[in-house]
C-alpha cells in the first residue's frame, strides 16, 4: 500500500516537472526567437556579430538540452526506466555549450584541463553505452535474421 502511493507520487512529482518544463521551453523559444530578432534587425542588418552568433548559438542549446531532458523524464513516465544514453548525450550536450560559450582568455589553465577531463569522460562512457548495445528506442530488437546482409 504505501509502495503504491510512493510510486504514484512519483509520478505526480514527475508530471508536474515535465509541465514545467514545458512553460521554461515555451519562454526560452520565445527568449531565442526575440533574441535573434532583434540580433538581425539592429546594425548591420540581417548580419551577426561574432558576441551576437555565440548567444543566438547558447540559447539554442539551452533550448536542446531541455528538449532531451524532457525526453528523459517522457521515457521514465511511459517506461518506468532512466535511458542512460539519453543521460550521457545529455551532459555532452551542455558541456558543448559551456565550451562554444567559453572565453578562453577569462579562463584559467585548471578549469580548461577540468572541462577536458569532463569531455574524454563523456566520451569514453558513451562509447561503452553503445559498445555495449544500450540504444535508445522502442526496445523492439530485430530478429538475428533481419540483421544478416542479404547476398545476392
Amino acid at each position: 500500500m504505501m509502495l503504491e502511493f510512493i510510486n504514484r507520487f512519483e509520478k505526480l512529482v514527475y508530471i508536474l516537472l515535465i509541465a514545467l518544463l514545458v512553460i521554461v521551453l515555451v519562454f526560452a523559444l520565445g527568449e531565442m526567437f526575440w533574441y535573434l530578432w532583434t540580433c538581425l534587425t539592429n546594425y548591420p542588418v540581417l548580419l551577426l556579430e561574432n558576441h551576437e552568433l555565440i548567444g543566438v548559438l547558447g540559447v539554442f542549446l539551452l533550448v536542446l538540452i531541455a528538449v532531451e531532458l524532457l525526453d528523459t523524464m517522457k521515457a521514465y513516465i511511459t517506461e518506468n526506466v532512466i535511458h542512460v544514453e539519453i543521460v550521457v548525450l545529455l551532459a555532452i550536450i551542455a558541456i558543448a555549450r559551456k565550451v562554444i560559450l567559453l572565453d578562453p582568455a577569462s579562463t584559467d589553465g585548471l578549469e580548461l584541463i577540468g572541462i577536458g577531463v569532463i569531455i574524454v569522460g563523456l566520451a569514453s562512457a558513451y562509447f561503452l553505452i553503445r559498445k555495449a548495445g544500450f540504444t535508445i528506442g522502442s526496445g523492439i530488437e530485430k530478429p538475428p535474421e533481419a540483421k544478416l546482409p542479404q547476398n545476392g
